[in-house]
């Protein structure tokens, strides 16, 4: 099946082919609206939204805006919006947040941790919606589609944030036998190569995260940002102290936080607490995602602060290039 003819409309005709990853306290209103002016998927989780009755808010003002902005650009491609839903017994708004994105007829669905429930499902594709599930390893994947997903995020070693430990060839390449849906790769993405690359290995969209956090656009201190642009990949932290969940940190943040990140302790898995975003009784007063940073095996191609828009017009470039230097 060709790539074009296994992608739902809502993700054909993008500017690139790249959705943006949702990034717990980064994704806001504003990098949402710059992603999606410039032509790609921009996300952010519901749980950013605080307190609930803020999404709602949220997607009307984004859906406004959006409106306003494609009747004024009339040639201008605008990329669709995505909602990142915690799919987990501690996530007490997960109901009242589906129930909001049905009422706003929201396109794009991301669940994660575990796949959705039917009626859930169910809600979401009574109007047209999607939902594509991010997973990092094949039983997941598995687990997803028996479920009724529409497409299936891969979070492959490196990403940024929640992550996987498989080599996306190996993610990609055994999913790729028995599944031709839409397949969208995360992990260490953060050039046009990388996204072109993605592609040539199986997968019909990129998954991009770390590279936005750098942007004036997202919702961090500048400390974080500046950690981001002086980071490597040997800067970055694999653990799930902080969440329950193993993940990917910026180790200068763990530092700061008075840890020693060469040997941090496990997390009590019976904690997990997606309400609040982080876990029950952590061992020390820092919190995931404020305090501990987020960062994807990227980090090093990150070299300065620049906008969304530069930054995609820089990919696109790089993705023509890279193409070109092929002969595709």
């Amino acid at each position: 099946m060709s790539r074009s003819s296994r992608l739902p409309d809502v993700l054909q005709g993008l500017a690139l082919p790249v959705i943006a990853a949702p990034m717990f306290i980064a994704s806001g209103p504003e990098l949402v609206l710059a992603q999606c002016k410039a032509g790609i998927v921009g996300s952010f989780p519901a749980l950013n939204a605080r307190p609930a009755d803020m999404l709602d808010t949220w997607l009307t003002d984004i859906q406004s805006e959006l409106a306003a902005y494609k009747a004024a650009h009339s040639d201008a491609i605008v990329g669709p919006i995505a909602v990142n839903q915690i799919v987990h017994q501690s996530n007490q708004r997960l109901v009242h947040d589906v129930e909001v994105c049905v009422r706003h007829q929201v396109p794009i669905i991301i669940s994660s941790l575990r796949a959705p429930p039917a009626e859930m499902l169910d809600a979401i594709h009574s109007y047209g919606g999607i939902v594509l599930h991010d997973v990092i390893s094949i039983r997941h994947a598995e687990k997803a589609l028996e479920a009724g997903v529409d497409g299936l995020i891969l979070v492959a070693t490196g990403a940024g944030g929640h992550a996987g430990t498989l080599s996306p060839f190996a993610l990609v390449g055994e999913i790729r036998k028995f599944y031709d849906g839409p397949l969208i790769l995360s992990g260490a993405i953060a050039s046009g190569d990388g996204i072109l690359a993605a592609q040539a290995m199986g997968a019909d969209l990129a998954y991009v995260g770390s590279r936005w956090l750098a942007t004036p656009e997202a919702n961090i201190g500048d400390a974080y940002r500046q950690g981001l642009v002086a980071a490597t990949a040997a800067d970055v932290i694999y653990s799930n102290l902080f969440t329950g969940v193993h993940g990917n940190y910026l180790r200068q943040s763990i530092v700061n936080a008075g840890l020693d990140p060469d040997n941090l302790p496990t997390a009590d898995k019976s904690k997990l607490d997606f309400g609040s975003g982080g876990s029950k009784g952590e061992q020390n007063a820092a919190k995931a995602w404020r305090d501990i940073w987020g960062a994807g095996q990227g980090v090093g191609l990150i070299d300065a602060v620049d906008s969304v828009a530069d930054i995609v017009d820089r990919f696109k470039q790089e993705y023509a290039a890279a193409r070109e230097r092929l002969a595709l």
